[in-house]
């Protein structure tokens, strides 16, 4: 993703970084800011109180930032931090590179959420774990159920019926769109496809080739295609802010993608108009079952900490059912165990929690290659291009795929 030049560029700093922090406290955390960073704040309190007297500095980055850093420090085996906070999509890359060092089986337990866990393991399911789940985001699908109720529709459990629903609610819902979905290139179209991919079947990526050239992709993509006259005038360049915007608005039936930090605005007098009227439910299947798109966030162990024992102990109570309980009340951060989206103190605060505990049950992952960052981008580009009708469905998979199989090998 990252040329020789950019990673000389930063070099100057990331030592200096380096240099501060290593050797100077007790256990040094590469972390996320915004919510996360208050997620991980809270919890050190808490965890301080139990551990006095030892000294933990937490670092709290924006995303392109935290990766950066953490690609610099560790492919130059620094030994700057002891635990990172990582997106799924960063495991195959960090543990494929020898960043990382397996957890023991001390840390391991059954009440994390399979799909959610599986997400931890290099190769996934089969591999030894080297990240423990922290945060459970998982793509979900979003309906008006009064809509929906109005017209005697059910709940969509098929992209068919998806279609189907979005096209009558348009025309007797004047000024509702029958869907909304995020139709920017890069990260946001690819995530709003996805779940559509792999309902047909279809992938990005299968036994480490491409196959985005395949019948089953292009259903996919046909698909996707149809919502547009369904969806606002524009969506071909709308990000996470305007299908917020949409649904809090009342302006769309349906959102193909809402991610769990989306949900409680739906519910906020002071921004919305459809409090009580949304619901959550896991994307629709089609060929296949249901696979929402898991955005799970891990903390992992670097290779070359020197704090393996606090750290690992940090490890156990972030992930704990008492500090992933706290989390949930305190900040709505996704739990990642099944017993806390079953407390009933959790569910009395986040009604949506049993919806989204179905889809990180069904969840999947994005495929796990170490870099998918520059597969993303190419799909998204050709995604889309597709979409905006400027390059037919079929010749925008083959070309991606083309592109794709050229990093691959």
């Amino acid at each position: 993703m990252f040329g020789k030049n950019y990673f000389s560029r930063l070099m100057l700093a990331s030592g200096l970084l380096i240099s501060l922090t290593c050797g100077a406290a007790d256990l040094v955390i590469a972390g996320r800011d915004d919510v996360y960073g208050k997620a991980l704040d809270s919890t050190l309190a808490r965890f301080q109180q139990q551990h006095p007297g030892k000294e933990i500095e937490l670092l709290k980055l924006p995303y392109a930032s935290l990766y950066e850093k953490l690609v610099i420090s560790l492919r130059e085996n620094a030994s700057a931090y002891d635990l990172v906070l990582m997106d799924d999509s960063w495991s195959p890359e960090f543990a494929g590179n020898g960043w990382l060092q397996p957890l023991p089986a001390s840390l391991q337990d059954n009440d994390f959420i399979p799909a959610v866990m599986a997400v931890g393991r290099v190769p996934e399911h089969s591999g030894p774990v080297y990240s423990l789940p922290v945060v459970g985001n998982v793509e979900m699908f979003a309906i008006r159920k009064d809509l929906f109720d109005k017209h005697q529709l059910p709940a969509p459990t098929s992209w068919r019926e998806v279609l189907s629903s979005a096209a009558t609610l348009q025309q007797k819902e004047p000024g509702t769109a029958g869907v909304v979905f995020r139709g920017m290139k890069g990260n946001p179209i690819v995530s709003a496809f996805m779940p559509i991919l792999w309902a047909y079947d279809g992938d990005v990526i299968k036994d480490g080739k491409a196959v985005l050239d395949s019948p089953a992709a292009l259903e996919a993509l046909r698909t996707f295609k149809a919502l547009k006259p369904l969806a606002p005038t524009g969506v071909d360049v709308y990000n996470a802010a305007d299908v917020r915007q949409t649904m809090e608005q009342g302006k769309a039936a349906m959102a193909l993608e809402v991610w769990p930090a989306w949900v409680a605005p739906f519910d906020d007098p002071a921004k919305s108009r459809v409090v009580g009227k949304v619901e959550m439910q896991p994307a629709p299947g089609q060929v296949a079952g249901p696979s929402p798109m898991l955005g799970i966030w891990q903390m992992a162990l670097t290779s070359k900490s020197q704090h393996s024992e606090l750290a690992q102990a940090f490890l156990r109570y972030l992930t704990s059912a008492e500090n992933q309980k706290a989390l949930a009340l305190e900040l709505g951060l996704p739990p990642t165990r099944r017993s806390v989206y079953q407390d009933r103190q959790v569910l009395d605060a986040w009604r949506w929690y049993p919806a989204q505990l179905s889809a990180l049950e069904s969840g999947k992952a994005r495929p796990r290659v170490k870099n998918w960052q520059q597969i993303e981008s190419i799909l998204g580009d050709y995604l889309q291009l597709a979409l905006m009708d400027q390059m037919p469905a079929e010749v925008a998979l083959q070309q991606a795929n083309q592109k794709i199989t050229r990093i691959l090998k």
